[in-house]
């Protein structure tokens, strides 16, 4: 026979609706977010594609953000645990602001639509190879180094 204490039902820890959880992460994302897009906004005046240029600043950009991934994915994932925030703000909100993927869209766009369709489709190649070997090469680089250092 069952005795009354095994049919009591087992309070449950109430955990916070999903949307109060991720609030805080939400806000550090938008709030990186617009640092990282108005650097990217002011590398763009600092250095503007002519209309029939090359668009080597956003090519540049792209590499240069996917490079600081790399290294500070590294860090905080390998090397020291980081506040949970941190990552959605630096790695999501201001590499992502930074970063100008939808750019680089815009830019094979009008390398096309302006009679420059190879070179348009070699930036289409080129950039995701160059961004990719940029985390590739700037995280083994952080590893290397960080272990020099530990010696």
């Amino acid at each position: 026979m069952t005795s009354p204490e095994s049919l009591r039902v087992q309070a449950s820890t109430r955990r916070q609706p999903f949307w109060r959880a991720q609030t805080p992460v939400v806000a550090v994302v938008s709030l990186g977010g617009g640092l990282g897009a108005a650097a990217r906004y002011g590398a763009s005046l600092l250095w503007p594609t002519p209309p029939d240029g090359f668009p080597w600043w956003t090519l540049c950009v792209n590499i240069a953000g996917c490079a600081v991934i790399g290294v500070f994915m590294v860090v905080i994932t390998e090397i020291r645990t980081a506040h949970p925030l941190v990552r959605p703000f630096f790695g999501t909100g201001v590499l992502g602001g930074f970063t100008t993927f939808s750019t680089y869209a815009v830019d094979i766009q009008k390398l096309i639509d302006g009679g420059r369709v190879g070179t348009g489709l070699a930036y289409l190649v080129a950039t995701p190879l160059a961004a990719l070997t940029a985390v590739w090469l700037a995280a083994g680089t952080t590893r290397r180094v960080l272990k020099g250092r530990q010696r």
